[in-house]
């Protein structure tokens, strides 16, 4: 793996190339000396001398090629929108790092033939819905696998934007020829749960880089408002036991004040939690993250294949049930709404009279005539409801399927999937919060200030009067995901 943390894993497993060491090829031909030497032995091996899942009790046909492309079209079921084109790539890295672990069963040479295609740059177009995620996600793999042998589409990116085009076209455009699956090949590619893994470290990115976003938006409105800044000192992260996300979330906050917001400013002896309390609420959210990453990283290092194939035995085991992912998801969820609620009642703060320095409602230039910030608080509140209904955990909502041969399972990349929706519609609610903390500066006619605030200020202008504001919510969301990124960066987004 090319890094030790998930913001490594996802700048660059989509996007390197894949080879093979000296170290990977050993291992790898030691696997696959092993699984031959099972079947020179007539040991029963799962697929490859046995049908599938319930089927496992008839043989296997004749045809090893039958047999992988076989498995290949009985799992190419799936429906619903693609994965997006990031997904798509950092899961079949993803799949080809794991099978070069010496594992897999599969030889270097055949490794290799896959990996050329994911270097040339073909992605095939995969349907998000369908995998359970319990014999790794089988069908969407699948699909990939169907590209990959000039089935189905794939993507290609003309004048920077992804279209659909044929499979077999774009093989051919790359000038690969299609990719033939043997049975234990297909296999190996279909039975990992990388497709989980790769939407939950995006996920996981896109958290970090909301958490960045509202520690500093919290840190302008205790700026602009002239709120307290005693929530934000040493003593009281101490107080607390030392934290290290609640430590990070006050390192952040502290960015945005200035030597002219002192506590003697401080407009009433405590602020609503919102305020007072954002640190501990973005560091426990930073806190839960740093923890379960490490859980991500070392199933990004691992490998998820059945059998288990090593150099010394063929185990049929488990390793595919992607449940630990699926956990992290169900915590995402759960984080998310923490940064949603947050920012949206920050953003009550900023339109209401009562707590806005004596603002307008709603900011509005013209109470009556105009009416403000009305529109973006009501989706704001829209969106904070969306985010809460789906933190249902989906480890809870599985159901036994494949003839009860999969009876427990772990939905984990739909419930990646639903946090990745979860995501979008936070960083519009922190935007939102952004362009309303935008919006009050402007009309408190503060002094100029520099770097991303400066930006966030030139993407929503005075509202003097009223205008339609979804384009500059969507402005300020890119501006703020752009400085988190380049904030984040220099430390992996992970350092404590």
């Amino acid at each position: 793996m090319t890094g030790s943390s998930a913001w490594a894993i996802v700048e660059s497993v989509g996007s390197s190339r894949l080879a093979l060491s000296d170290t990977d090829a050993a291992r790898m031909n030691a696997s696959a000396d092993r699984l031959a030497e099972a079947l020179a032995a007539d040991a029963p091996v799962y697929g490859l001398t046995s049908g599938f899942g319930p089927l496992v009790r008839f043989p296997a046909g004749v045809d090893d090629n039958a047999q992988g492309l076989n498995l290949v079209h009985h799992l190419a079921a799936g429906q619903g929108p693609p994965l997006d084109l990031a997904t798509t790539r950092l899961t079949l890295g993803l799949r080809l790092a794991g099978m070069k672990r010496g594992y897999s069963g599969i030889t270097p040479s055949s490794w290799s033939a896959l990996a050329e295609v994911f270097n040339a740059g073909f992605t095939p177009v995969v349907p998000a819905k369908g995998s359970v995620s319990a014999s790794g996600d089988l069908l969407p793999l699948a699909h990939a696998a169907l590209g990959f042998a000039g089935h189905g589409h794939a993507w290609r990116v003309t004048d920077g934007e992804p279209v659909v085009v044929p499979a077999a076209e774009e093989l051919t455009r790359l000038g690969l020829r299609p990719v033939r699956w043997g049975a234990r090949d297909a296999l190996a590619f279909v039975n990992g749960s990388s497709a989980s893994l790769a939407a939950a470290l995006r996920n996981h990115v896109a958290l970090l880089r909301s958490s960045w976003a509202a520690a500093v938006l919290t840190g302008r409105l205790v700026d602009v408002f002239g709120a307290s800044t005693e929530p934000y000192a040493d003593d009281v992260v101490d107080a607390r036991g030392g934290f290290p996300g609640h430590a990070r979330a006050v390192e952040w906050i502290r960015t945005q004040l200035s030597d002219e917001t002192p506590a003697a400013k401080a407009r009433s002896l405590q602020e609503p939690y919102s305020l007072r309390c954002a640190p501990q609420v973005i560091g426990s959210v930073l806190d839960q993250l740093w923890s379960s990453e490490e859980l991500l990283v070392r199933e990004a290092e691992a490998c998820s294949d059945n059998p288990v194939i090593s150099a010394t035995a063929v185990l049929h085991a488990g390793n595919f049930h992607a449940v630990n992912t699926g956990l992290v998801s169900d915590l995402h969820a759960v984080l998310a709404h923490q940064l949603a609620f947050l920012a949206e009642r920050q953003l009550a703060l900023v339109v209401d009279p009562a707590s806005n320095g004596g603002l307008p409602a709603l900011l509005a230039s013209t109470p009556g005539a105009t009416s403000g910030l009305a529109g973006v608080q009501i989706a704001a509140s829209a969106m904070v409801s969306e985010v809460r209904q789906k933190a249902l955990p989906a480890t809870t909502t599985a159901l036994p399927t494949n003839l009860s041969n999969q009876d427990i399972v772990p939905m984990s990349l739909v419930g990646a999937l639903r946090t990745a929706e979860q995501v979008e519609l936070v960083e519009l609610v922190v935007a939102s919060l952004g362009l309303a903390a935008a919006q009050a500066q402007h009309a408190l006619g503060l002094r100029p200030v520099t770097g991303l605030w400066a930006e966030v200020l030139a993407a929503s202008p005075r509202l003097a009067a009223d205008r339609p504001l979804s384009t500059e919510v969507h402005r300020v969301r890119d501006l703020l995901a752009r400085h988190a990124t380049d904030a984040l960066t220099g430390t992996g987004g992970h350092a404590r």
